[in-house]
């Protein structure tokens, strides 16, 4: 440690520099043994000179704030910590409703300061123990405020010892985190407030703390320990979920008051915090399926290294984009649903697959998430590959997705086991006479396509040929349905369970592209209850998109669309089994209606595509050749003699085993045997015909 001394008093001779100061004294918990060095920072010029003597070391620094989420190590650094000085960086300046702060200032401090000014905006946050510039890069936040939506500009100096600035506007700000530069030290924030009064805003301040006083454990603490999953899963109510509230090791507890904080009696150590730690993430994922993210911070660089060998998160590869008209909306749907995973402290990698192929990220992920609306990555291309290479992932096989894709398919389907759906047909290039049998209006769909795409009403028998030609833009078969006014539902159906139906009131009385995605004309209103049906009518709803789901071989997810015609009848439009993900999508909204968070729906199918098989080709190619009877028909004279030939080979061989049984009868041999095998053969055929009732 002299070496490092010697080298950056060279370079800043007044350098104040401590040596083996204890974390006792430097941080809020006071895990760890000492600290072998930590240089006090007087000046932004000093900090440039300091970072510049490292920037070309081998030595390694870090960053210490107020030390209210930092654990310390029990073996000695073999760097340096630096500290911005509270009496340089720790002061504010006021100059309207802007305040200029120094990255050192203490939020508490800077909360009490705003108020003297009668200004709103920090005092939410004065009950946290951080700096105003450890604030900003982690976007501390509480009681509904966070420091990001303050922020106007930053200063600070890069580890290079180069000046940086930048505006707020220009920093993304989101929960416990922002794209601030991990290499920039923040040593000047201003932030833009709003008018109030120093009564107000000091009345908010003792409400935050005595509600702070109330809710968080008295004993030294690093503050909360991980992030919370989402609104619907805080990280406390996991952990005492998983029975580890109170759990105590050596002079560390997870504390009773509330589980995400854990508290130091007296001398707690690094190796028992990591120890807890690892137990918390590995039971909550063992339970829930969540691998909590921690908010703590950690002076050894290889701490979370270690703790991902106990228990290492899931790595996913979210797939979205395709080739398909739906395109930009399945690269939303893939951004959310990223999103939503890496919340899950799942490992996602996103990839925008704009062609049908096995990438190396997918074979080196756990599982694969096609998030991909129409086209190759819907229609069961994509699963038929991710099967051929016993890949795990969420969704339809290849034969279900391949059913549910087809509209016409699908018609066939719903015919077959007698669900509710409107008259059809089908019309192709060569065979497009107008449909004499449906009543007027109807809509002529494109079979393959999706979010309302390819789809045109034709009102009358004069705009008959005009909307063939513009279906027949993106298939040569089409489906013409007959149109049924009424009021549209949609029941997802997740993990083989129907959510809440929801309603859906387009503003010009029909659900397309526009009033999904654009809203040109109008916000589409979504009724969880439905308003405009009875709840009759959604019950009869969502056990006929359960009977949809298992008679199409759909799993994890589906979403069933309906309309209800005048006499109450739901009838099915049509199935969606990778159905969007969007913030204004129809499963997620049913899903937050039931309780159920974006994150533990997304997480939910992670873990039935984990516990399931990889599927094999060859059972999937036997269940593809079956398939095809919906298309190809087998011919039944050949179907019939096959099954007459085989009834005759019985026959012939019970025959022959009885008169062979007669003649060992008449020689004194033992002949029951032979009796037996007859009456068993003979007994093939009626254990067939059962069997076959039993699978039907």
């Amino acid at each position: 440690m002299s070496d490092l001394k010697k080298l950056l008093l060279a370079a800043v001779p007044d350098l104040k520099l401590v040596e083996n100061i204890s974390y006792k004294e430097i941080t809020t918990i006071g895990v760890g043994s000492s600290l072998p060095l930590l240089a006090e920072i007087a000046s932004a010029e000093q900090l440039k000179k300091v970072l510049k003597e490292l920037n070309g070391s081998a030595f390694p620094f870090f960053i210490l704030g107020a030390g209210s989420n930092l654990i310390g190590m029990d073996s000695p650094y073999p760097g340096v910590a630096l500290r911005l000085d509270s009496a340089a960086f720790g002061t504010a300046e006021f100059s309207g409703v802007y305040m200029r702060c120094g990255g050192a200032l203490r939020l508490s401090r800077a909360a009490r300061m705003a108020a003297d000014e009668g200004l709103a905006g920090v005092a939410e946050l004065s009950g946290i123990p951080g700096t105003m510039g450890g604030a900003v890069r982690m976007n501390a936040g509480a009681s509904g405020r966070e420091i990001g939506s303050l922020v106007h500009e930053l200063k600070g100096v890069t580890f290079k010892g180069e000046e940086w600035s930048a505006k707020g506007s220009e920093i993304n700000f989101f929960y416990r985190g922002s794209t601030l530069p991990a290499d920039v030290i923040v040593t000047e924030v201003k932030l833009e407030l709003a008018q109030s009064t120093a009564e107000c805003e000091k009345e908010k301040i003792k409400v935050e703390l005595e509600r702070r006083k109330v809710r968080e454990p008295a004993l030294r603490s690093a503050g909360c320990t991980f992030r919370n999953v989402s609104s619907l899963e805080p990280a406390g109510k996991l952990i005492d979920e998983a029975g580890l509230r109170g759990f105590r090791l050596g002079d560390l507890e997870i504390s009773s008051l509330h589980a995400n904080f854990i508290v130091n009696h007296g001398n707690g150590s690094e190796a028992d915090y990591m120890q807890l730690i690892r137990l918390i993430r590995r039971t909550v994922a063992e339970k829930q399926g969540f691998y909590l993210r921690r908010e703590t911070c950690f002076v050894n660089p290889d701490a979370q290294k270690i703790i991902d060998r106990f228990i290492a998160p899931l790595k996913v590869n979210v797939l979205c984009g395709g080739d398909s008209s739906e395109r930009e909306v399945s690269l939303k749907s893939g951004a959310a649903v990223s999103k939503a995973l890496e919340n899950c402290g799942y490992k996602v990698i996103l990839t925008d697959l704009k062609k049908c192929e096995i990438l190396p990220e997918m074979q080196d992920s756990d599982a694969v998430f096609p998030i991909l609306h129409g086209g190759f990555g819907e229609g069961g291309e994509l699963q038929d590959m991710l099967e051929q290479n016993l890949i795990k992932f969420v969704g339809s096989d290849s034969v279900a997705s391949a059913l549910i894709m087809d509209k016409i398919a699908t018609k066939t389907m719903l015919d077959r086991f007698d669900l509710p759906t409107a008259r059809w047909c089908v019309v192709d290039k060569e065979h497009r006479d107008f449909p004499e049998k449906l009543r007027l209006p109807f809509m002529v769909k494109a079979p393959r396509e999706g979010s309302s795409v390819g789809i045109v009403k034709v009102e009358n028998r004069s705009q008959w040929e005009q909307a063939l030609e513009q279906v027949f833009e993106h298939a040569d078969t089409l489906l013409v349905e007959e149109f049924v006014s009424g009021v549209e539902l949609t029941v997802p159906v997740v993990n083989g369970k129907a959510l809440d139906a929801i309603e859906i009131r387009a503003p010009h009385g029909f659900y397309d592209y526009d009033a999904k995605y654009l809203y040109k004309n109008g916000h589409t209103e979504y009724l969880c209850p439905p308003q405009n049906v009875s709840p009759e009518i959604v019950e009869r709803a969502r056990q006929i998109a359960v009977d949809f789901n298992r008679f199409s071989g759909a799993r994890d997810m589906l979403r069933v669309d309906f309309i209800v015609n005048d006499e109450g009848v739901p009838l099915v439009l049509e199935g969606n089994n990778l159905p969007g993900f969007t913030a204004t999508s129809l499963v997620p909204k049913a899903a937050a209606a039931a309780g159920i968070s974006f994150e533990r729906l997304t997480s939910s199918m992670i873990r039935a595509a984990l516990l399931r098989r990889a599927e094999n080709p060859l059972n999937q190619t036997a269940r593809k050749g079956s398939s095809k009877s919906e298309g190809q028909a087998v011919n039944p004279v050949l179907l019939a003699c096959n099954r007459w030939l085989l009834r005759a080979i019985l026959l012939l061989n019970a025959a022959f085993l009885v008169v062979l049984a007669v003649q060992f009868f008449h020689f004194g041999i033992i002949s029951w045997p032979l009796y037996f095998s007859a009456l068993l053969m003979l007994l093939v055929e009626p254990a067939v015909l059962w069997l076959r009732s039993l699978e039907k």
